[in-house]
């Protein structure tokens, strides 16, 4: 399968995770300070060549009302600026609640309200990758 990268993408701030080279467990990577489109991009091109990824997975917010907000397209700007820089797929993931999930995480496990005052991107971008690495698993089972 080959291990697959996760992108929390923000204004400021892009969040990324890596999975294991089983894709079975996401891990925190990393935060990329935002600079320019093509520059974020390339950063997450060189991480994927450094890591031995073979999948992308960007965290999209799916709005209820189905309208495309800001972020929306934010988000699939910067999946046609890795596609048209890179040859690995690029596939949307929901990324509702994972800064939330990651501060509930955080909260559960210990971590110091000190600490858990910063920004938790590359958390959220795990739990995205979590959620999209279960979903696989469970649809490899019903495939058997």
């Amino acid at each position: 399968m080959g291990r697959v990268l996760a992108v929390d993408p923000g204004e400021k701030r892009l969040g990324i995770a890596i999975s294991d080279p089983y894709g079975v467990l996401a891990t925190p990577l990393t935060v990329i300070r935002h600079e320019s489109m093509t520059v974020d991009c390339l950063k997450i091109i060189e991480l994927c060549a450094q890591n031995d990824v073979s999948l992308i997975v960007i965290g999209q917010a799916l709005s209820a009302s189905g309208e495309e907000s800001p972020q929306v397209r934010h988000t699939h700007k910067l999946a046609q600026t890795i596609r048209s820089l890179s040859p690995l797929p690029v596939l949307f993931w929901d990324e509702s609640e994972s800064t939330n999930i990651a501060k509930k995480a955080a909260i559960e496990i210990g971590v110091k309200k000190k600490k858990r005052a910063g920004h938790l991107d590359e958390h959220a971008a795990a739990v995205i990758l979590q959620s999209y690495l279960e979903a696989q698993k469970g649809r490899q089972a019903n495939e058997a």
